[in-house]
């Protein structure tokens, strides 16, 4: 009989004695070098988050989204008066330190203390966030509460298996592609097969660990741009 092995010669998962379950996140602040996350706030956050999707030059930002476009303040209002209350999902919004100005909300949801799971989603950045330091930063922010604060043990991100830029981004991120869930949901009318991603715990520290080699200071140059890729960087560590 195999460790693994129960009495009746089963193969079974691997014992978690101690586990406990998680405590479930809360509306608290996380503070970054080029950006913090704060809990988004309706009354505070609306006017900032109004401006930054202002005059797009189209509407693609949200095609893969289950809401928007938003065709004036008032429908934009109601969207953040709904998530704005809501504990899960629970969203944070996204402030750019230099201009102390909201560009963006991401959101903790799927929220299972139990299992210790979590997901991340509802991931709406602005141009003012979009191929930034502030977005990359944003995402370690999140992560590093929900495995080093509340001691989750897998982190997920799901995507419209069509969404090119969503799934580059989780691979980018240090999420491991898992599979597809076809005929998952059905949104603004169509069909959406879901890709599946995840880190788990014993694969943050060195996700945590390239994160924090990417945004020092010394890994960008004079004009911003980063010497090092965070997926060289991951690799890097994890040889």
């Amino acid at each position: 009989m195999s460790e693994n092995d129960n009495e009746y010669q089963q193969p079974v998962g691997a014992s978690l004695e101690g586990w406990t379950s998680r405590p479930r996140p809360e509306r608290v602040t996380m503070q970054g070098r080029f950006c913090r996350l704060e809990p988004l706030d309706p009354q505070l956050h609306l006017a900032d988050l109004c401006a930054a999707w202002a005059d797009p030059e189209d509407e693609k930002d949200w095609t893969y989204m289950p809401f928007g476009p938003f065709r004036n303040e008032g429908e934009f209002r109601r969207h953040l008066d709904a998530t704005g209350g809501s504990s899960d999902a629970l969203h944070y919004t996204v402030i750019d330190l230099t201009t102390d100005r909201a560009v963006g909300t991401l959101a903790l949801m799927r929220i299972e203390p139990g299992h210790g799971v979590i997901e991340v989603g509802f991931v709406t950045f602005s141009r003012y966030l979009k191929r930034s330091p502030l977005s990359t930063e944003a995402q370690f922010l999140l992560m590093k509460y929900v495995f080093d604060q509340l001691g989750y043990r897998r982190y997920e991100w799901k995507c419209d298996s069509l969404n090119a830029p969503s799934c580059n981004a989780a691979r980018r991120l240090g999420f491991s592609f898992e599979g597809t869930f076809r005929q998952a949901i059905v949104y603004k009318g169509r069909n959406r097969d879901t890709n599946w991603f995840s880190i788990i715990d014993k694969e943050w520290p060195s996700v945590r660990e390239a994160f924090e080699q990417w945004l020092k200071p010394e890994n960008f140059d004079e004009d911003g741009k980063q010497r090092h890729s965070l997926a060289a960087l991951r690799d890097n560590v994890t040889k």
